[in-house]
């Protein structure tokens, strides 16, 4: 009897969630992909493992049809990591090893692309006189050395057949690559490190902790550190992992990486076309690129024998996944730097409050840049109280000091960055005259007006309130929903300043692969005089030109129904602020506000990160929200109605004998209608938990894991980055 291969056949179900065995030819191995005989039909399968023999009846033991690839798909490390995924994730096995692999390769809709070149090997002179196309091919092909044969069958026809019958030329089959953002490299620059970068690069080589987190303040020289770490572990024959949050930033952090390491590096993310996407994986897989960038998916490359992982902006919602599995990049990452034994290093301006917390006890090592480099100025922070605005009779948004400044900035051949605070923009009601937001009383998180009931709603507890007549703190009578799009924004700019190019990036803007970066590109080469954006615009970016920033609706994200938003709300001004004055002029900020006592907001206008951290750490003490408890949704949703509500009890049901056993670790425990109650024509429905350090979560998503009802899904969700 020949090899045994243990076989997980790619079908997400949880049916068919384990090994079979075939039999195989010795040609298989570990990690490839192959086609099994699966029930009446072929199926598609990884080899997780091979072996000699197996406990299964020789006679009914049918045999693998052949391999798909003529090379291993996945690694070793990638095999071990899915089944941890898998497993903490509660998912078949099926679908974590699908995170390891373009996702047109399972689809067969992908493959390599082959150019045929032509290059002399023979004598010219064997060609007859009278033959002019074949003389004329022959000398092109002796200045040229070769070219594409495709090229050559345009210009000199059926000289190219005639030439290779006659052995004069030949022609050859190459694999050509795709290249995504093709040949932007730019000159090959190594900066110095200022005696800060120094030390920050040898306290994280030092350390013999895992996890190192980089805080340092925007234009403190981060991504300098990075390039240099990566470039000690390329020197030591090891690969890098570099993790950006958002797709608009792996262009011009490619471009950093490829101008200092040229075609080491290889790109992944969602924005490729299937074929670029292909090229970069196999590149990486075959060792040829040993540095892979991209957003969170690309914390799965298929990259061997891995130095360093770095997560920029390591604060970034988008690091984690709202499909299943449900992961957080962070965690994953951990796993694969200790699979390794390498460095993982997170770096921001403003790191998550759980994030600074573990470093602070000592968990993970803290490294801190406090100042920009070359000692530059972070641009000084001018706080504008909206409500004298509005009371003066201004209806526009900006404020007279915020248009006065605009107009000195463009007199100056400066550019402007106006940043609008509009995703998560909900409902909010706010008092024009005193800016007091109405609040939950139970969870001290804002409320949401719900228009079909007019009612306002809490996110947290679901606790239901009145709508209101008058403000309950100063019983002014100007209730409002606050908020303007970036439309109204461009079209009052054009009407202030007929002279001025503006550019406006939002998500109506930037579809397609090179959306944001063709707009960031426009502005950064001085096409256009203000970019106005939601918070694409608030990330990474460094333009020298920008000298003023507004920042026109500061308080929107303060009052999104979440217990991060006071969190999210520093982060986001931080980071755009950071965009000012980034050259010799000095920047500045002109933010406005309803609420100019804020606390939040005044951190922020004093770049005080750890004031604010101390003052977000002892409120989420008071209110036991993370990191002093987990919130935990069980999330139903189906498109019938009824199904859905049935799926829901039966969850319920399952749940509430976990509470009732463990009710001691439950903060909160609660079945309700999600926020919003429909999205593509789904109902949904969630069961809320918060529960203290070391509750039943395993038996959470143990009692999830059996709940199965047709066409409806049911999932667990940890921490949920957003609760709408």
């Amino acid at each position: 009897m020949g090899m045994i291969a243990e076989v997980i056949v790619d079908i997400a179900h949880s049916d068919v969630d384990k090994i079979f065995d075939y039999s195989c030819d010795p040609d298989i191995g570990e990690g490839m992909r192959v086609a099994v005989p699966f029930g009446k039909g072929t199926a598609a399968g990884f080899v997780v493992r091979v072996k000699d023999a197996t406990d299964y009846p020789a006679e009914k033991l049918k045999k693998i049809y052949r391999a798909v690839d003529k090379f291993p798909a996945l690694g070793r490390e990638c095999l071990s990591l899915a089944q941890k995924i898998a497993a903490r994730y509660r998912v078949p096995l099926a679908l974590s090893l699908r995170l390891f692999l373009p996702a047109e390769m399972r689809t067969g809709k992908v493959s390599e692309v082959y150019t045929t070149f032509a290059r002399l090997t023979g004598d010219p002179r064997e060609i007859p006189p009278r033959a002019k196309a074949q003389l004329a091919l022959a000398a092109y092909l002796e200045e040229h050395g070769e070219a594409e044969a495709a090229a050559l069958r345009k210009q000199f026809g059926a000289a190219v057949n005639a030439l290779e019958a006659r052995g004069v030329i030949t022609l050859e089959k190459r694999r050509r690559r795709r290249d995504p953002y093709g040949g932007q490299e730019g000159e090959r620059v190594e900066h110095l490190l200022t005696p800060a970068q120094s030390e920050a690069v040898r306290r994280i080589q030092g350390t013999d902790k895992t996890v190192t987190l980089l805080h340092g303040v925007t234009g403190s020289g981060k991504t300098e550190i990075y390039l240099n770490l990566i470039a000690q572990q390329l020197e030591q024959g090891k690969t890098a992992l570099f993790l950006v949050p958002e797709i608009s930033l792996t262009p011009q952090m490619l471009f950093q990486l490829r101008s200092r390491f040229r075609s080491k590096v290889a790109i992944l993310h969602s924005g490729l076309s299937a074929g670029e996407r292909f090229d970069e994986w196999q590149r990486l897989r075959e060792g040829e690129a040993r540095i892979a960038v991209g957003a969170r998916s690309a914390v799965f490359a298929p990259v061997e024998n891995i130095g360093l992982i770095v997560i920029d902006e390591e604060h970034d919602g988008s690091y984690s996944s709202e499909s299943a599995p449900r992961y957080n990049t962070f965690d994953i990452a951990l796993l694969r730097a200790k699979y390794n034994g390498c460095k993982l290093v997170l770096g921001s301006a403003t790191p998550a409050v759980e994030t600074y917390r573990r470093a602070e006890e000592g968990e993970f090592e803290l490294v801190t840049l406090p100042d920009r480099i070359n000692a530059r100025p972070l641009p000084e922070v001018r706080l504008v109280d909206m409500r004298r605005d509005v009371r003066r009779g201004n209806p526009s948004p900006f404020s007279a000091l915020l248009k006065e400044r605009l107009a000195a900035c463009l007199e100056g051949g400066n550019q402007a960055i106006l940043f609008l605070n509009r995703r998560g923009y909900s409902q909010t009601v706010m008092c024009l005259d005193c800016g007091n937001v109405v609040k939950c009383e139970h969870c001290d998180v804002a409320l949401t007006y719900h228009s079909e009931e007019d009612c306002l709603k809490c996110h947290y507890c679901g606790a239901r309130y009145r709508m209101l007549e008058a403000c309950p703190a100063c019983g002014g009578k100007r209730i409002r929903y606050v908020g303007t799009g970036t439309q109204r924004v461009v079209s009052e700019l054009k009407k202030l300043y007929p002279a001025a190019r503006v550019l406006r990036m939002d998500v109506d803007t930037t579809s397609g692969k090179e959306g944001h970066f063709k707009i960031l590109k426009k502005f950064a080469s001085r096409e256009a005089d203000i970019l106005v954006g939601t918070q694409m615009v608030a990330k990474g970016h460094d333009f020298p030109a920008v000298t003023l920033v507004g920042i026109l609706d500061a308080d929107m994200s303060l009052y999104f129904p979440d217990y991060r938003s006071g969190e999210r709300t520093f982060q986001l001004i931080t980071q755009v602020a950071g965009r000012s004055g980034r050259a010799e002029e000095k920047g500045e900020v002109v933010l406005q506000t309803y609420d100019p006592e804020n606390a939040i907001l005044r951190f922020a206008a004093q770049y005080d990160y750890k004031g604010f951290y101390r003052h977000e750490i002892s409120m989420r003490a008071a209110t036991m929200f993370p990191p002093y408890a987990k919130i935990v949704r069980v999330m139903v949703t189906g498109e019938n109605e009824q199904e859905t509500l049935a799926c829901l009890k039966e969850a319920y049901v399952a749940l509430s004998e976990i509470y009732n056993t463990h009710a001691d670790k439950f903060l909160f425990f609660n079945r309700m209608h999600a926020p919003v109650k429909r999205i593509q024509n789904k109902f949904r429905y969630q069961v809320l938990m918060r529960l203290l350090p070391g509750g039943p979560l395993k038996e959470i998503y143990d009692a999830v894991a059996v709940v199965k009802h047709k066409n409806v899904l049911c999932y667990v969700e940890e921490n949920p980055s957003n609760l709408s």
